[in-house]
C-alpha cells in the first residue's frame, strides 16, 4: 500500500515538473513571471533614481566647488608661466641686442665704448631725441656720438648726472657729413620734421644709385669714420643743378631703438673759431 501511495507521489511531481517545463517552453509561464516581477522592478528603478538624486543632491554641490577652486588655481599658474614666458623672453631679447653690441664693439678696438638703455623718447612730433640711462657719473659728455651695432644713431645734445639726451640723425636739426662708398663721393646727410633723411651737397657727376651705402666721412670732426648711416632709396638728380640729392633709408629703427653705444673716447672737434 505505502508502495502504491510513493508511486503515485512520483508520478504526480513528474507531471508537475513536466508542465513547468512545457509552460516554460511555451512561453506562458515567462509571461505569468513577468507580469509578477516586472513591477517589483519598477519599485526598485523608482527606488534607485531617488536614491541617486538625494546622493547627487549632497555631493555635486562640493564637487563644483572643488572644481572651481582647482580650476582658479589652474588659471593662475598659466597666468605665472605666462609672466615668466614673456620675461624670459624679454631677457633673451636684451642678452642678443647686448651680444650685438658687443660684436659691434669688439670689431672696433681703436674706440671705447659706454653701453646704455634707451628710458624715454622725446613726445614731441618736430623733434627727433632718445633719453639713455647714463650721464656724467658714467663718463658721458656733450656732442659724443652714438651707435649701435647696425650704424649711427646721433650724438649727445645734453647731460645730467645720470642720464643724457641724444639727438637722432633724422632729427631736423641734424647734420652729418657723410661718404658714398660705391660712388666715391661725399656730400651731407640731413634730417627733417617728417623724420625723413636726405643726403645733400653730393657733386652732379657722381653715380649715385639705389641701394648705395651711405656712411661718416669724418670731415668736420664731429662723428668717427666709416661708421653706416644707410642706403640710399632714391636720387634726385636735375639738369643745371649744381648738386643732386638722394633719400636714405636709415641702419637703425629708431622707432624700436632698446640699447645704445656711446662712442667715449672720441672727441669732437671744435672747427667754429676756424670758419
Amino acid at each position: 500500500m505505502n508502495n502504491v501511495k510513493k508511486n503515485w507521489q512520483k508520478i504526480v511531481a513528474t507531471l508537475i515538473i513536466s508542465g513547468v517545463i512545457f509552460l516554460a517552453l511555451s512561453g506562458f509561464l515567462t509571461q505569468s513571471l513577468s507580469g509578477l516581477i516586472d513591477p517589483i522592478i519598477q519599485v526598485q528603478k523608482w527606488t534607485a533614481e531617488r536614491i541617486q538624486t538625494v546622493y547627487e543632491f549632497f555631493t555635486i554641490p562640493r564637487d563644483v566647488t572643488q572644481l572651481r577652486a582647482e580650476n582658479q588655481a589652474l588659471q593662475e599658474q598659466v597666468s605665472l608661466l605666462q609672466t615668466e614666458i614673456i620675461q624670459l623672453q624679454q631677457d633673451l631679447k636684451e642678452a642678443d641686442i647686448l651680444y650685438s653690441l658687443l660684436g659691434f664693439a669688439r670689431g672696433r678696438p681703436e674706440e671705447t665704448y659706454i653701453a646704455a638703455a634707451v628710458i624715454g623718447v622725446d613726445p614731441s612730433p618736430f623733434l627727433q631725441y632718445i633719453l639713455i640711462d647714463k650721464g656724467s657719473d658714467d663718463g658721458i659728455a656733450y656732442n659724443m656720438p652714438v651707435v649701435t651695432e647696425k650704424g649711427l644713431v646721433g650724438r649727445i645734445s645734453a647731460v645730467t648726472a645720470s642720464a643724457a639726451r641724444v639727438q637722432l640723425i633724422t632729427d631736423a636739426g641734424s647734420l652729418v657729413n657723410a661718404h658714398v662708398v660705391e660712388a666715391d663721393a661725399d656730400g651731407v646727410v640731413k634730417g627733417s620734421v617728417t623724420a625723413d633723411l636726405t643726403i645733400e651737397m653730393v657733386s652732379p657727376e657722381a653715380e649715385l644709385q639705389a641701394g648705395q651705402i651711405v656712411q661718416t666721412s669724418g670731415l668736420g670732426g664731429n662723428f668717427p669714420a666709416e661708421v653706416v648711416i644707410g642706403q640710399i632709396l632714391n636720387v634726385n638728380k636735375l639738369e643745371n643743378e649744381l648738386f643732386q640729392s638722394a633719400s636714405i633709408q636709415p641702419a637703425e629703427d629708431f622707432s624700436n631703438l632698446q640699447a645704445v653705444l656711446v662712442v667715449a673716447n672720441f672727441r669732437p672737434s671744435n672747427v667754429e673759431p676756424l670758419e
